[in-house]
Parts: C-alpha cells; sequence; structure tokens
C-alpha cells in the first residue's frame, strides 16, 4: 500500500474531479446563456462518487436493521442536457440567475473538498516529521 493510497485520499480526489466536471457544465452555460436552442447541461459527479464509493467497498454501518439503506448512482460523471426547460423564446433553457447559483454551490463545494485534502496532506506531512 502506497502513502497516498488512502480510501479518504481517493475520494477526495475523485470530489475536486467531479467539482471540476461541475465547474465545466456551468460555465458552458453561463456562455451559451444568449445561443438559441441551447439547452442547461448538469455534471452528475455526485452519483458518481456514490458509485465509485460502493466499488471499494466502503460500507455505511447501520446501528439498526429499520434504518434507510444506501444506494449509489451512475459511475461517471456524465454532463446531461436538460430538454424540458425553456426560459427564453428562442428555445434557450439556461436561467442564468439559477446559473450562478449553482456556481456558488459548486465553489462552495471545491474550497471544503480542496481544504479537507490539505488537511489530509497536512496530517501526513506530520506523520513523516515524526509529530514535529
Amino acid at each position: 500500500m502506497g502513502l497516498f493510497d488512502s480510501t479518504t485520499i481517493q475520494q477526495l480526489e475523485r470530489g475536486l474531479s467531479g467539482a471540476a466536471n461541475e465547474q465545466k457544465a456551468i460555465s458552458q452555460n453561463i456562455a451559451n446563456a444568449d445561443t438559441p436552442g441551447y439547452k442547461e447541461r448538469r455534471a452528475s459527479f455526485k452519483q458518481s462518487l456514490e458509485e465509485a464509493s460502493a466499488e471499494q467497498g466502503l460500507q455505511a454501518h447501520k446501528t439498526n436493521a429499520k434504518h434507510i439503506n444506501f444506494s449509489s448512482g451512475n459511475k461517471d460523471s456524465y454532463i446531461n442536457e436538460k430538454t424540458q426547460e425553456m426560459y427564453h423564446a428562442n428555445g434557450n433553457g439556461v436561467d442564468i440567475d439559477k446559473e450562478m447559483s449553482e456556481l456558488a454551490k459548486n465553489q462552495l463545494y471545491f474550497n471544503a473538498v480542496t481544504d479537507r485534502l490539505s488537511g489530509k496532506f497536512g496530517s501526513l506531512k506530520t506523520a513523516v516529521r515524526g509529530g514535529s
């Protein structure tokens, strides 16, 4: 087992990758907010992260048989095109206010994962230095 083979580090890496895919989809939506016929796109990385967790054998511990079972979604981070909503007469399906909100939400998530990853590497650094 390598130094960076920690399940936590791998999950955080996947989280950052998913947030980057979400950022790309949101940026494309914002850039095409006035493009006729453009449909909103979304990355589905949260489901991908759940699936990756399940593949690695991460199991939640149920303390009661009545607890809800945990499930997972898609394996890869796909960008899905939404076809039902139309916000402009030209067939464009992008709501710029919603996109800006999603952008801020994704940035907060990315920052939180980055902070956690930094803490994990800080712990490794402390361990390598012998606790000093």
